[in-house]
């Protein structure tokens, strides 16, 4: 199993959303071939209704506390309740590779 797939079956347990992507994004920055480190997720949950943006990445990261202790080097959070989600979430800029 993927770490992508790891990643989303954790979520689907602890936030029973009604949408969730989790796409790895390592491959669009400067780390070896087939690494898993780069992650977006978006989520669609009422486990989000009335608590704030960062309380809700707070939830997500003790969720994935062991994973963020090793190999997700960044993670990039998009997260909703049904009322917020207008069907899209934005995109991740493009990586620099540190070459700003």
């Amino acid at each position: 199993m993927s770490l992508a797939q790891q990643i989303q079956q954790k979520l689907e347990s602890a936030f029973a959303p009604s949408h969730i992507e989790v796409q790895c994004e390592s491959h669009m920055h400067n780390v070896p071939e087939g690494s898993e480190m780069h992650f977006r997720v978006v989520l669609v949950s009422e486990a989000f209704a009335g608590i704030r943006k960062v309380q809700r990445h707070q939830k997500v990261y003790a969720e994935l506390a062991d994973e963020m202790a090793g190999p997700i080097h960044a993670l990039a959070l998009h997260l909703f309740t049904a009322e917020e989600w207008a069907g899209q979430a934005p995109e991740s800029p493009q990586c620099l590779g540190g070459k700003a």
